[in-house]
């Protein structure tokens, strides 16, 4: 073995600090470039109906429940009384968290009690974002997470 000198120290220490330096500047570059945007463009314009618009939506008392099943995605809407409700300008979001390359909107029709789509889903988790109203126009969002089993 060799004798430890002080050009090897350095060595040691300049390369450890390279494999740090790299790793954060590795991830700082793929923290900003999936970073999907803004969800509002004005913050503080968007909270000023918020609590309104909340109140509205839980005095609707509906539940939103997503499934997957064989390439074929299904909405449940419920009342408050548990009974399946009709939404009007269903308009529905499906991608992954983190990033919008995988982003749509399909095309929901409904069939009996459910809104169904066709569509193919990768293994993972996904968000799904839905925006409905109500028969008086009321509106109701929810924001879920639906995992695909590979």
């Amino acid at each position: 073995m060799t004798e430890l000198t002080g050009k090897h120290v350095l060595a040691i220490t300049v390369g450890a600090f390279a494999v740090i330096i790299g790793v954060n500047l590795l991830l700082a570059f793929k923290a900003v470039s999936t970073f999907p945007g803004l969800e509002v463009e004005n913050s503080y314009v968007a909270s000023q109906g918020f609590n309104a618009r909340k109140a509205a939506q839980e005095a609707l008392g509906w539940t939103m429940t997503p499934a997957y099943d064989q390439g074929r995605m299904t909405l449940a809407f419920l009342g408050a009384d548990g009974q399946p409700v009709q939404v009007n300008d269903l308009q529905v979001l499906v991608g992954r968290t983190t990033e919008t390359t995988d982003d749509t909107f399909p095309a929901f029709t409904r069939e009996g009690d459910l809104y169904a789509a066709d569509l193919p889903l990768h293994p993972g988790k996904w968000m799904i974002k839905v925006t409905a109203r109500s028969a008086d126009g009321t509106l109701f969002e929810q924001r879920s997470e639906l995992f695909v089993k590979g």
